[in-house]
């Protein structure tokens, strides 16, 4: 095989590691190469050779961050199956960021600020001769979670030691991601044009890397002990990639994949100790929403059935999904004025909900009334829901129909929450498919809507962002 064809495929996967920036997303293919990392090790394929060639070891990672401007660098020193088999880089990115506050969106700008690189397959090296890439991204901030994408474009060229011969690989590309408290996943994937003097072929790098926060229960075994066993919060986290080309002459498409894993992080969390829920059918939602801290109830009985008022669920809601507080001033001369006249701002979890309405979460029954001990109605509940998650305009328009035999009966500002909830499993009718909307919701039946919700921002996010974008584009 040709060492300058051999080499272009793996400028391709260099190349990779620069075009997509994801922004501020917590999990994110790192560099860009499609390859991928745990605390030890990293990996990738460089295509040196007629087949694949994998090349492993360490990489470093330094950031500078401002408020507008984040710069990263990445060191690579990594070697190949063969004994001269190594490949050294060294790139730092820059990236503008502009945020636009009164619209809850970000945007940002990437460039490449400095590089260096060498790949040595057996006798022959690759320099990277210059670089030049364009990459723009839009962050939407929404209150429980961050949805992002970004595109790319650009062109890398390397010059080989032994003749001089250039290759040009045209790029372009596509990430998407989104950020949570209980998740962050990131997917990018890249179509690469690589130029040869001997012919042209193509490869298409996918890597996804996902972080998922979940609660498990772990029994305490022995008998002579105050409780019976509590939950544990486990944050795992896990890339994925592949890589498929064709070789020059081919048309044949080939495939190899990567994939690392970290090892999980466990949290105990406190112990439930309610004596009203034994046989309940909510009793797993309701203490796995205590053991998070999302119910202070200092009692020991829940009381399931009784009614949930609009204040304690949307304070649970802001607590479970982790959504940032206002602060109380440290020194504040004057009193702070409640934003309605039947809110307290002395009371302990009142910036919760002072908070929920300036993000757009919740709303008040009348300009001066919020009416926080009104009993929650299953309307109320799936808007408050499907607005923190920014998903309150995702409805077809116009003239959608949310398939309930009372779709009538739902308020108007209920009805686009009320389809998309349906849509994504939030909820559903009762046996006679009717969704209810003015129906006052128990203390169970809204903790297993709110478990319901942190299981999207969980699993459901990850199932669109990561399998539906590497396995079904």
């Amino acid at each position: 095989m040709n060492k300058l064809f051999a080499f272009t495929a793996a400028v391709l996967f260099s190349l990779a590691a620069f075009v997509l920036f994801s922004g501020a997303a917590s999990a994110a293919p790192l560099d860009y190469n499609g390859g991928v990392y745990n605390e030890y090790a990293y990996e990738e394929y460089v295509f040196v050779s007629a087949e694949p060639v994998q090349f492993s070891g360490k990489v470093t990672i330094s950031e500078r961050e401002t408020a507008t401007q984040r710069t990263e660098t990445y060191r690579y020193t990594l070697t190949g199956p063969g004994d001269k088999d190594k490949l050294t880089r060294s790139v730092s990115y820059v990236t503008n960021m502009n945020v636009k506050t009164e619209k809850g969106q970000t945007t940002s700008q990437t460039s490449v600020k400095s590089y260096s690189e060498k790949i040595t397959i057996g006798s022959e090296t690759y320099t990277l001769d210059d670089y030049q890439l364009s990459q723009g991204t839009i962050t939407d901030n929404r209150p429980a979670s961050d949805y992002y994408s970004g595109n790319m474009a650009g062109r890398k060229t390397y010059k080989l030691k032994s003749n001089g011969a250039l290759v040009t690989i045209h790029f372009n590309g596509k990430n998407v991601g989104y950020e949570n408290f209980w998740g962050a996943t990131e997917t990018q994937i890249i179509d690469s044009e690589i130029v040869t003097n001997e012919g042209t072929f193509f490869v298409t790098s996918k890597v996804s890397d996902s972080k998922t926060k979940f609660l498990q229960y772990e029994p305490h075994d022995p008998d002579l002990s105050s409780f019976t066993g509590g939950y544990a919060r486990i944050s795992e986290q896990s890339m994925i990639g592949e890589y498929a080309y064709t070789l020059l002459g081919s048309s044949i498409e080939k495939t190899v994949q990567v994939g690392q894993e970290r090892v999980p992080l466990v949290e105990r969390l406190i112990v439930p100790k309610f004596r009203d829920l034994n046989g309940h059918w909510a009793k797993e939602n309701i203490e796995q929403l205590y053991a998070l801290g999302v119910f202070d109830d200092s009692s020991s009985f829940f009381s399931p059935g009784t009614q949930m008022n609009r204040y304690p669920f949307i304070v649970g809601v802001m607590k479970a999904a982790d959504i940032r507080v206002l602060e109380q001033p440290k020194k504040q001369k004057t009193p702070r004025k409640a934003i309605f006249t039947d809110l307290d701002p002395q009371e302990k979890d009142y910036l919760y909900i002072e908070s929920a309405v300036a993000k757009g979460i919740s709303k008040g029954y009348s300009a001066t009334k919020f009416s926080p001990n009104s009993a929650l109605t299953r309307a109320e509940a799936v808007a408050i829901l499907i607005r923190a998650l920014g998903l309150e305009h995702r409805a077809p328009d116009p003239g959608y129909h949310t398939g309930y035999v009372d779709d009538s009966s739902i308020p108007k500002w209920a009805k686009d929450s009320a389809y998309v909830a349906t849509e994504i499993g939030l909820v559903y009718g009762d046996l006679n498919n009717r969704f209810n909307p003015t129906k006052p919701m128990t203390r169970a039946e809204a903790s297993a809507l709110t478990i319901r919700f942190l299981h999207f921002l969980e699993k459901d996010l990850k199932q669109n962002y990561r399998d539906d974008m590497l396995f079904f584009q």
